[in-house]
């Protein structure tokens, strides 16, 4: 078996807790008292483009949220999104240690829009530990469309099986598998330990 040579990392789910999914969405419509079928109507028609980049924050915000007047400033919303970003601190000790290790390129692979994304990557110290970060926000493209881990295997010039995916949601393990790479299911920290050792990456 090829040794792992490349690590690619969700973020949400994995180091850190979801930045806008669907846990987040109806904790601030909650805190706001918005109305969620409203809300979630014009969320789908752009939460790609979001998370693509293609569209800021301020422009989700307009279509989303202030496509008429609100009791709450467009600064108090987007401050409790940042807000409801939490770490998961074991999960990121693991991933310190592997960095620190020097055994393997770390990356993450993770569908984020580009200012929660870059917020994230430095209040928890992400670069610090990857040396790319492969967000669908920066390439336009976002998991578990195939292109996205064909442009992280063409960007560490590593070959599939060489690699090793780490992600909580099967269907974006299931995209990557079927390129040739080797995936672990993020269940909790010390299964992840496990199984990086299984692979070879004993911290």
């Amino acid at each position: 078996m090829p040794q792992i040579s490349a690590t690619f990392w969700d973020v949400g789910g994995v180091l850190l807790t979801n930045a806008w999914d669907g846990a987040q969405r109806r904790l601030a419509l909650q805190h706001f008292a918005l109305d969620e079928a409203e809300f979630s109507d014009r969320h789908e028609m752009v939460i790609s483009s979001f998370e693509r980049g293609k569209i800021t924050l301020d422009q989700y915000l307009d279509r989303t949220i202030f496509y008429r007047p609100r009791p709450f400033t467009r600064q108090a919303f987007s401050d409790y999104m940042y807000s409801l970003s939490q770490p998961h601190a074991e999960s990121l000790a693991v991933a310190r240690e592997l960095a620190a290790s020097k055994q393997c390129f770390m990356a993450t692979v993770n569908n984020e829009s580009r200012e929660l994304n870059l917020y994230r990557i430095h209040t928890f110290g992400l670069h610090e530990i990857f040396d790319v970060f492969v967000s669908s926000c920066f390439v336009r493209l976002r998991k578990p469309e195939e292109g996205i881990y064909r442009l992280a295997l063409e960007i560490t010039q590593t070959r599939a099986e060489e690699c090793c995916f780490i992600d909580d949601r099967p269907l974006n393990l299931e995209s990557a598998s079927h390129l040739g790479m080797r995936t672990i299911h993020m269940q909790n920290a010390a299964q992840l330990r496990t199984d990086l050792a299984h692979l070879g990456l004993k911290l």
